[in-house]
């Protein structure tokens, strides 16, 4: 599904190079977890697989179900099945969270050749995928993100993933600030989402959010690259040892 082949990336307009030679494949029903110290690259990474223009590729490829997305807008990878949620979502005064998620839902129907979605086939899934998450009605009517705690965030945007139905969904930090209830019910989400025709890329510092989320391969980025790949006892080590064993 993803293969990323001698992916090299630094900040645009920038010297400094943050990925120096990454190789990662995912394929359709796994789920990987990619951990590290801070300022390793594990946000640019994502970043640089969603599109996000702040950053330049210089070396290296990306491969989505085969075919090279380099050149992508982000929204154009969006509408080919790449969902990343941000560790910092932004707030937008004046629209709704419904709003929202229907015209992201819509534009990206349009973009794969489908029609809009109706309002019957569109409420039943907002409400499916709402109580499956313990969102309440009222927070459906609120401004996306607006006065929302950390929580609310990430459960927002778990509910949108469901939503939108990706075939590659990235987490940046989705526990970060979350107490273990909220932990849990994210999780929840996730494990709902997952199955053998997606895949999962989870980037995480912590190892308690593995606990609910069961990943197939860990790998560790340190320093622009992956040093280490292994399974979920990689995640227990590092919880034990920390990095220092790994980076020395």
């Amino acid at each position: 599904m993803l293969e990323i082949k001698n992916l090299h990336a630094k900040i645009e307009d920038g010297d400094r190079e943050i990925l120096k030679g990454i190789n990662l494949e995912i394929k359709p029903g796994e789920v990987h977890a990619i951990m590290g110290p801070n300022g390793a690259g594990k946000s640019t990474l994502s970043s640089v697989i969603a599109g996000k223009e702040d950053y330049e590729v210089t070396e290296g490829e990306i491969l989505f179900e085969g075919e090279e997305i380099g050149e992508d807008a982000p929204e154009e990878r969006a509408h080919k099945g790449i969902f990343l949620s941000f560790q910092y979502p932004v707030e937008i005064p004046g629209v709704t969270v419904t709003n929202f998620i229907k015209a992201a839902l819509n534009e990206t129907r349009k973009a794969n050749g489908l029609e809009e979605m109706g309002a019957k086939e569109m409420l039943g899934l907002i409400r499916e995928n709402s109580e499956k998450l313990g969102i309440k009605k009222d927070f459906l009517s609120r401004s996306l993100n607006e006065g929302f705690s950390g929580g609310e965030k990430k459960r927002n945007e778990i509910f949108q993933m469901m939503m939108l139905n990706p075939k590659l969904a990235i987490l940046d930090e989705t526990d970060s600030g979350l107490d273990i209830d909220a932990l849990r019910i994210v999780a929840d989400g996730v494990n709902r989402f997952k199955n053998e025709g997606n895949a999962v890329l989870l980037i995480t510092h912590y190892q308690r959010l593995l606990n609910y989320i069961q990943p197939d391969f860990v790998h560790v980025l340190a320093d622009g690259k992956i040093i280490k790949t292994g399974d979920k006892s990689l995640a227990l080590e590092l919880e034990e040892k920390g990095y220092d064993w790994l980076l020395n």
